[in-house]
């Protein structure tokens, strides 16, 4: 029987309405012209909602991480090799978003007066401060975490973050899981919070995308769907060069074996959207079809469908230099490397967070870029969340396998080892 579309659940639909939000701000802009300003104080309440959020809320998410990362050494070398392989395609994922924005420059191309008025520049130096390596180390150390947290310094946040929840995941149990609770406990009131300021969210995308097409008309609107195929390219790239590289690397398993078995949870993750949603589907394919050890996937692929975020890590760096393009801003050798460590620091830690604009938001504080032209991702935030899931559950599949792969190896060397000595 053909499943009836409820016209009420679609109406009702938070995505929907800021996408029709975000349609009609453009049109009031178009019709109005630069007297659609007068909308403008409804998103600047959305974006000052939105920063009162950001800093206690990533603080939180990677402090809560950190010390359930923590506790993964008790899983032996599997544990090890899942992390390490993690954090470098994670980083490798950020290089590759680095290099195709500088090749393809998706947000140049506008002439700065033109949007001078879409972000505050009298809160903004246009010339960033120079800073040797050591000073960009010695600077991400916060000498006062409240302070930090304080003034928004958000890589400063992340590396004490990291470094209380690594501490917490050290103490004893009966000691640490209380703690545990309770930074989980304010995460979930965070995100409540966030689930309210959502609500507004299509009165603050209406007033913000009314005065930006009223301003400056359609062209920057243009530029996101420049944003949208980059994204696709350095997606493409991990999905057909680096995790084929790397299977053909440490496996013997035929690549078309592995990316046909994939297409099912590849299809189920791009229509939800979400890595947990895609979790069954993801477990029964390694287990069944790829024959990966239970033990295994057990393990790595709910680790990876909450860490292992290759395609977010993507997306907020591109966001990050598209802005920073489009702003006109030269960023200096300190705020590529703030970008970089945000980006996977933030998509590693993303555990619990609904939703990417939050992350992305810090990624932007932690360079110094305005997140005023956030709204214009709305519209396309749908397609950049299938894009990006596809590519997060495809890396847990091929994590999983070589995992696999090389603890056998280590067992085989080790059971050799042992009938040597006998």
């Amino acid at each position: 029987m053909k499943k009836r579309i409820n016209p009420k659940k679609i109406f009702t639909d938070l995505s929907f309405q800021i996408l029709i939000a975000m349609i009609i701000g453009i049109v009031v802009g178009k019709l109005m012209g630069t007297s659609a300003s007068m909308f403008a104080p409804l998103g600047d309440i959305f974006i000052q909602l939105i920063k009162m959020l950001v800093v206690p809320l990533v603080f939180i998410s990677i402090v809560s991480g950190a010390a359930s990362l923590g506790a993964t050494k008790s899983a032996g070398k599997i544990g090890i090799i899942t992390i390490s392989y993690i954090v470098v395609t994670t980083f490798l994922a950020v290089f590759v978003a680095v290099l195709a924005s500088e090749i393809f420059k998706p947000g140049s191309g506008i002439s700065i007066e033109s949007i001078r008025s879409f972000f505050p520049v009298d809160n903004y130096n246009e010339t960033a401060t120079k800073m040797d390596f050591w000073s960009t180390i010695i600077e991400v150390i916060p000498s006062n975490p409240i302070d930090a947290m304080a003034k928004g310094n958000i890589l400063q946040l992340i590396f004490f973050g990291l470094f209380l929840g690594f501490g917490i995941s050290t103490l004893h149990p009966t000691k640490k899981q209380p703690v545990i609770n309770v930074f989980n406990y304010l995460l979930d009131a965070l995100i409540w919070c966030i689930g309210k300021v959502m609500l507004v969210a299509p009165f603050g995308v209406f007033g913000l995308m009314a005065d930006a097409t009223g301003s400056f008309g359609f062209a920057l609107l243009f530029k996101v769907g420049n944003l949208l195929w980059v994204n696709i390219l350095a997606a493409l790239f991990m999905l057909i060069i680096f995790y084929p590289l790397t299977l053909k690397l440490f496996l013997k398993q035929p690549l078309l074996k592995f990316f046909k078995a994939m297409f099912r949870p590849q299809i189920v993750a791009f229509s939800t959207a979400s890595s947990l949603a895609t979790l069954p589907v993801t477990l029964d394919t390694c287990e069944n079809d790829l024959g990966i050890s239970k033990e295994t996937t057990s393990f790595v692929i709910p680790l990876g469908a909450t860490i292992n975020m290759t395609g977010n890590a993507i997306y907020y760096t591109l966001v990050a230099l598209f802005f920073a393009q489009l702003y006109g801003i030269e960023l200096t050798v300190a705020q590529y490397l703030a970008i970089a460590l945000t980006s996977t620091v933030g998509s590693i830690g993303q555990a619990g967070v609904p939703g990417p604009t939050l992350l992305v938001v810090a990624v932007l504080v932690s360079a110094g870029i305005p997140i005023e032209g956030l709204p214009l991702l709305y519209a396309l935030d749908r397609i950049f969340d299938m894009i990006r899931t596809v590519l997060n559950i495809t890396g847990d599949a091929a994590c999983a396998a070589i995992v696999d792969n090389t603890a056998i190896k280590l067992k085989n060397r080790i059971a050799r080892k042992q009938s040597k000595q006998n």
